[in-house]
């Protein structure tokens, strides 16, 4: 694993990659059908900034904060977006 801040050096990863308290923008959603339009209903969209919260014990599922809420999502649904570093963030 990665120490915290060392995502900077990837242009795009997935929120299934991301750490705790490491913020990044929503670049792409990927998936099909119905899972793709609930996680587009749940604000999950392009240009979005998103961070993790928590990771549970076991890694799944993870509780993500965007546009001033939280939402927990299972690995399987964050290894769906692309996300890149948050300029921000530095």
């Amino acid at each position: 694993m990665l120490p915290r801040g060392r995502l900077s050096f990837f242009p795009q990863y997935t929120l299934l990659l991301a750490f705790p308290q490491v913020s990044g923008i929503i670049t792409a959603v990927g998936g099909e059908g119905v899972l793709r339009r609930r996680l587009l209903d749940m604000g999950l969209t392009p240009r979005t900034r998103v961070m993790v919260r928590k990771v549970a014990p076991m890694g799944d599922p993870i509780e993500i904060r965007l546009r001033g809420y939280e939402l927990t999502i299972r690995l399987e649904e964050a290894a769906k977006i692309q996300v890149q570093p948050d300029e921000k963030e530095g």
